[in-house]
């Protein structure tokens, strides 16, 4: 009877995409490196990598005990107790050598249960600001990979755990190159909303892409959209008579890369590190209510290095235009700014992660 000798290596991630995607490019990754690879997410995880059968899912639900309502903390307390419960069986049955914490709720109860069971864990952060999850599992971790060398709350004693990996997103970024020319007489804006859409730019937007008709800007838009807005957004654009393409999620978000010369986006570090890489301008319009203002932060580090504009989103009306104005009348603004991003590269990170992961098996 033969037996299996592979190493295996847990991922505990959930939410939304900023944690979702780099987790997948991560199991992909150990994949290659003949690992065996489990992820452990949860519902809202589970319908972005349910189509990828390579890779074995586990759901297992968790929460955030940090609710206006004291009731709701208290349930949420009891769902993260089962959920580390849960946890400490899948990994005393898997045994792996090593969990990975991806950020996010859905993967605390995962680490703790490494903790517990001896397990070493690995942290990952990509934001500028360190999320709660990691920000509490640290003293506990054997190392924390960062994005960015500038993450604000990491304690100084905590400074032998840390390792600049850069950002872990898909090769296939990586490895992109945008070859085509474009019109100089058309501005080609993408906009995306995160990996849900954001439903806001599908109501303020429409304002903006009129008043530059109005003022003989040509624009070609693709944008991402809800579902609920598409029919809707479809009649704006028509009767404002310029060339558009709406979109809901896409797994194939190169299409859309290969076809824009500036992105306006949400600061979400996932969308923003892609961007980064492709070389592509960006302007950011961070969403209000993320955790810790963790979008505002990333959107004033990426202004600071030149690698995008910030326009807050109760600013939209008075600032987008004008600055969608400048790049038209002078595209080598754009050019200016993806000289900036050329200073920033993460193709290295994978190889970074491995030498870490070659150590911890010896």
């Amino acid at each position: 009877m033969k037996t299996n000798n592979k190493k295996k290596i847990i991922i505990a991630t959930g939410g939304t995409g900023g944690h979702i995607f780099p987790a997948y490019s991560l199991a992909k990754n150990f994949i290659k490196k003949d690992y065996l690879v489990e992820i452990i997410t949860d519902k809202r995880g589970l319908q972005y990598l349910e189509k990828h059968k390579d890779i074995k899912l586990i759901l297992n639900n968790s929460a955030t005990i940090f609710k206006k309502n004291i009731i709701n903390s208290f349930i949420s307390v009891f769902i993260i107790f089962y959920s580390y419960m849960k946890s400490l069986i899948i990994l005393y049955k898997a045994k792996p050598i090593i969990v990975f914490g991806m950020g996010g709720h859905a993967s605390f109860p995962v680490c703790l249960a490494a903790k517990t069971l001896n397990i070493p864990f690995i942290l990952y952060e990509n934001n500028i600001q360190i999320g709660k999850s990691n920000k509490y599992l640290l003293p506990f971790a054997f190392k924390i990979f960062i994005s960015y060398q500038d993450v604000i709350g990491i304690k100084n004693k905590y400074d032998h755990k840390v390792i600049i990996t850069g950002n872990i997103i898909r090769e296939e970024i990586l490895n992109f190159k945008k070859n085509r020319q474009f019109s100089p007489e058309t501005l080609n804006i993408l906009v995306l909303g995160g990996s849900q859409a954001a439903k806001s730019f599908g109501e303020l937007l429409p304002k903006v892409f009129e008043e530059c008709t109005q003022k003989n800007i040509k624009i070609k838009i693709f944008q991402q959209c809800t579902e609920s807005q598409t029919e809707k957004l479809n009649k704006i654009y028509k009767n404002l008579n310029f060339e558009f393409e709406l979109f809901n999620f896409t797994n194939n978000i190169l299409k859309y890369f290969a076809k824009t010369e500036l992105t306006i986006t949400r600061s979400g570090s996932s969308v923003t590190a892609e961007l980064i890489n492709c070389k592509i301008p960006f302007i950011t319009i961070p969403y209000p209510h993320a955790a810790d203002l963790h979008q505002d932060k990333n959107a004033i580090y990426f202004e600071k290095k030149g690698y995008s504009l910030l326009v807050k989103e109760t600013e939209v009306k008075e600032k987008l235009f004008s600055l969608i104005e400048s790049f038209y009348k002078d595209k080598k603004l754009l050019d200016k700014i993806i000289e900036k991003q050329k200073t920033h590269s993460d193709k290295e990170v994978f190889s970074k992660i491995n030498r870490v992961i070659e150590k911890l098996k010896k």
